[in-house]
């Protein structure tokens, strides 16, 4: 018997199963909370529900997580500063406007350097007036990254450089682009760098509880992680590369998608507690995000499964909204799950409830203490109050004045949300699931008590009947939400280019009324309906609740599959490591005439003046670069390689074509799922 143990830690659970390799069978599985105070805890309660002797005997552990795909979603991550080589400020001001990339400009430091774009000449700075300049600036980071103009040709001499200087003088960690992406974009590389500095504490965290806890039960196995491509890598690796790792639990749920149906076409619908992720399958091939995955307002170069992931989850904040009940993208803990940890949040509901005119904008969301700050000197006197009232419980956002004395007309506690200091807790759809008995793990009384509030608030009596109408509502509402999305996706999958900025003003509008129509024999003159062919496979712990209505409304049947609300952790398991790498060798002709080629490989280019010479130079590195990439990811033993040489070429009119030059692709590829 040949055992996987598969975990998953999301924004609300984590995951485990216990797997036998050689009868494609589960052999335990186990759910409990996400502990996001001591990942260790929720970690260490999952794999309980595991036999030991199993863990023990286990022959690979691998883990999938959310935790990065969230912390996009929500804008956490610690302190990060990027330094942009080849790039001045009003470049970089006209190139990111908006902040296209997620690059903010007050952690971008630009630095022009005029190296070539063959990589044949290179430019530096001058490093001690930059870091006399800027030391300080830097210094205030809790981590640094850099990305190089042309550091896919030149070897990333600057950000090499900058790496050397910086850990010397100021130790933080330091990421540097060209080790996550050889992309020709360098506001993308930027991007993607800037975001894995900021997402190094949170994918740490996660990986030295799971470290922890398997030591801890005698477990020797190796422990991998589920990448955004669907592959793998070593625990070890992703603490340096987590941006690799952003869209992991939604690929680990592509993975486990093949285990549950048999169709060629199907949506992957994974509902968790603070986002969906969907990904497509067409012809039984993922859809890929080849372009790089967007997230959260980033634009990295990460390749991965296409996966569009939209803020709606069992946690997301049921509010008001101009007097209106509406959903926010805002995660927060339920009212239920968190009076069963502070008994005392139904008193103080109550206390709202003896209000005799309780006006639509109070805000009756509670706020409650996640961790300590690890620098207290870096936050105002009213962040340090807040905290400071928040040790004995958690406490009404509208009675932040009286309880802490600060004055909230003035005062943000964004800061502190955003870094995970501190967290809201609040009417969500798990809320109103308890109170239509599709879901009753935590205290019912506790939802029956906000929701009352909320109604009050509507001006509305809090009766049985009200209730109900008003669970009924936010059911509704949650269902919309993910039928307007589900359908933007196939819209946008179908017409790539018409909708290559995503649905329209006109298109959403007619989405919405498709779906307030659904079912209505009766209506206007005109009448329109959007159905799908593409089956719907639910696998978050909440889509049996609110997805059958959804595929019933798009025409299309839905698969709520055995073992659902563990795919995550099961899908880590059907992984493998595959790394592929590319070296470019570029054709160029001198003012003579004459034809030589340059090989772009990850230590620098290098000129040659003969065809066989330069492809066999870049056949080398590109194997090279392959095999150094699976050992990294924890390949082991002897490893094979296989390489193709691709010719480039454009068309220029006429049915001629202009020859461009070469890519060298070598691929390596590991299967853990099978005998080695």
């Amino acid at each position: 018997m040949k055992i996987g143990i598969g975990i998953d830690t999301g924004g609300t659970c984590t995951d485990a199963v216990a797997y036998d390799y050689d009868t494609g069978t589960v052999l335990a599985k186990g759910k409990v909370l996400t502990t996001r105070e001591n990942l260790a805890v929720g970690i260490g309660r999952a794999l309980d529900a595991l036999p030991p002797e199993m863990i023990q005997a286990a022959s690979i552990i691998s883990l999938s997580t959310t935790l990065a795909t969230n912390a996009c979603v929500e804008n956490k991550g610690c302190r990060a500063k990027l330094l942009l080589f080849g790039m001045g400020e009003e470049p970089f001001r006209r190139a990111n406007e908006k902040d296209k990339y997620g690059l903010k400009n007050d952690c971008v430091l630009c630095v022009d350097t005029n190296g070539s774009y063959d990589g044949l000449t290179t430019d530096e700075p001058d490093w001690d007036s930059l870091l006399r300049e800027h030391g300080a600036w830097l210094a205030e980071a809790d981590a640094l990254a850099a990305a190089e103009m042309f550091s896919m040709n030149n070897g990333a001499v600057c950000e090499n450089r900058a790496k050397k200087l910086l850990e010397d003088r100021i130790p933080l960690p330091f990421v540097k682009a060209s080790e996550l992406s050889s992309e020709l974009n360098v506001l993308k590389r930027g991007a993607t760098a800037l975001l894995n500095a900021r997402l190094l504490p949170i994918v740490r965290e996660f990986i030295d509880a799971a470290l922890a806890d398997l030591k801890a039960r005698h477990c020797a196995a190796p422990v991998m992680i589920v990448r955004s491509d669907g592959s793998l890598m070593s625990a070890g690796l992703s603490l340096a590369r987590p941006v690799e790792t952003i869209l992991s639990g939604p690929a680990a749920s592509v993975l486990a998608g093949r285990s549950f149906t048999g169709r060629e076409d199907y949506l992957i619908i994974d509902m968790g507690g603070t986002t969906t992720d969907v990904s497509a399958v067409q012809g039984g091939k993922p859809a890929m995000a080849d372009s790089g995955i967007q997230i959260g307002g980033w634009r990295t170069q990460v390749k991965g499964v296409f996966v569009d992931t939209f803020a709606l989850g069992g946690d997301s904040a049921i509010r008001l909204t101009d007097g209106e009940l509406g959903l926010s993208p805002r995660r927060v803990m339920p009212v239920c799950a968190a009076s069963r940890r502070w008994p005392g949040i139904k008193t103080k509901l109550t206390e709202l409830l003896g209000i005799k005119n309780l006006k639509p904008q109070l805000n009756i969301e509670f706020l409650y203490l996640v961790r300590e700050p690890s620098e207290p000197k870096r936050y105002s006197d009213d962040e340090i109050a807040l905290v400071a009232a928040l040790r004995e419980g958690p406490c009404l956002i509208s009675a932040i004045r009286e309880t802490a004395g600060i004055d909230t007309y003035h005062f943000s506690s964004e800061r502190l949300e955003g870094e995970g200091v501190v967290m809201r807790c609040g009417l969500t759809p798990t809320d109103f699931m308890h109170l239509k008995g599709d879901y009753t793990e935590y205290d019912r009384d506790a939802s029956e008590l906000a929701a009352k509030v909320l109604l009050r608030q509507l001006g509305r009596e809090a009766t049985q009947s009200e209730l109900d109408s008003l669970a009924d509502e936010a059911y509704e509402i949650v269902e919309g939400h993910m039928y307007e999305n589900l359908l933007r996706i196939l819209i946008t999958q179908q017409y790539p280019e018409m909708f290559s900025q995503g649905a329209d003003t006109q298109a959403k509008f007619l989405i919405r009324e498709a779906w307030a129509r659904r079912g209505r024999e009766k209506g206007p003159m005109f009448r329109y309906a959007f159905e799908t062919k593409a089956v719907l496979v639910g696998i978050g712990a909440p889509t049996h609740v609110f997805l059958p209505a959804v595929a019933e409304a798009l025409g299309t049947e839905c698969i709520l599959p055995e073992h659902a609300e563990v795919a995550n952790a099961l899908g880590a398991l059907k992984a493998d490591i595959d790394t592929v790498f590319r070296v470019e060798t570029s054709k160029h002709t001198t003012a003579s005439g004459d034809t030589y080629y340059i090989v772009h490989a990850p230590s620098g280019s290098r000129r040659f003046g003969n065809l066989n010479e330069a492809l066999s130079a870049a056949k080398n590195a590109s194997e090279e670069a392959a095999l150094n990439e699976a050992r990294a990811r924890g390949a082991l033993g002897r490893l094979s390689v296989s390489t193709k040489i691709e010719k480039q070429s454009v068309g220029s009119g006429g049915g001629r074509r202009i020859d461009l030059g070469y890519t060298a692709v070598s691929e390596v590829t590991v299967r853990f799922g099978a005998e080695q």
